[in-house]
């Protein structure tokens, strides 16, 4: 079998095709990595030989010896449905954590996004309270970011916009949203920040720059990027209409979602 039919490149296909379309990845703006075992790659044939080794620039020996579906530095989310061998890449993170092994993919000499060490980190953090952790998604929602512009850096204040703005927020993210700091991007640092938000975050603001995002599958990440940058639609929305909001979401409603919808919304940001 070859790996080109896999389901694991249908979903990075169709999810940066989306993507792209909703008008949150211009240019080579956005990344993805899919975390997948080496089970269940015991069937595909052209995933044997190591084609490449890159270095990582940092130390990933906790993830050492898995194996991520990524997407490749300076290239274009609306162009990997159509040349996916090019822009997409299956790398095995080394035993020494230091390097990772291309067993598939970058055909024309491509490498894994800048971001992918900041990836990474947040595999990493996420594993630790959710084993079945396997997608990291970057773009850049545009509403969502416009919000870091105009609303306080607050993640309590933002959480609880994006809450009130429709039923599903809650739902999806009812942990809310962590915020870091304005970061340069590609750099280890923007990474270590980022991965220290995921330890209690399933979405993380970069402001003035996009989000970043953790799921089991590209579907619950795309959603959760969707369903958090729909909010943030709904309030520009009405931010445009003149901003005087006459009815919203109680924090008592609030909580009578968690409750019907068996979630746990975080105590921190609930009145």
């Amino acid at each position: 079998m070859k790996f080109i039919d896999s389901k694991f490149m249908r979903d990075i296909c169709n999810v940066t095709k989306q993507s792209y379309d909703n008008g949150w990845d211009e240019r080579n703006g956005g990344n993805i990595s899919i975390r997948i075992t080496e089970d269940e790659l015991k069937d595909f044939d052209d995933v044997k030989e190591v084609k490449r080794t890159f270095d990582l620039g940092f130390d990933a020996k906790e993830v050492a010896g898995q194996y991520f579906l990524v997407t490749g530095t300076g290239r274009y989310f609306r162009n990997v449905i159509s040349r996916p061998t090019e822009d997409v890449g299956l790398v095995k993170i080394t035993e020494d954590g230091k390097h990772a092994d291309l067993h598939w993919g970058y055909e024309d000499g491509a490498k894994p996004t800048s971001e992918f060490p900041t990836h990474l980190m947040s595999h990493i953090a996420r594993l630790k309270t959710d084993k079945n952790q396997r997608v990291v998604m970057h773009c850049h929602p545009t509403n969502f970011i416009a919000m870091s512009f105009t609303q306080t850096l607050d993640e309590k204040r933002l959480s609880r916009i994006l809450w009130k703005m429709q039923a599903e927020s809650l739902v999806v993210f009812p942990e809310g949203i962590g915020i870091i700091p304005y970061m340069t991007p590609g750099t280890n640092e923007i990474g270590e920040a980022t991965a220290a938000k995921m330890s209690e975050f399933k979405v993380v603001m970069w402001p003035h720059h996009g989000i970043f995002a953790v799921g089991s599958d590209p579907d619950e990440t795309f959603g959760l990027i969707e369903t958090v940058e729909k909010a943030a639609l709904i309030f520009t929305t009405i931010q445009a209409q003149g901003g005087n909001i006459l009815q919203d979401i109680t924090d008592e409603e609030l909580k009578e979602l968690a409750q019907a919808f068996g979630v746990t919304a975080n105590s921190k940001f609930l009145k």
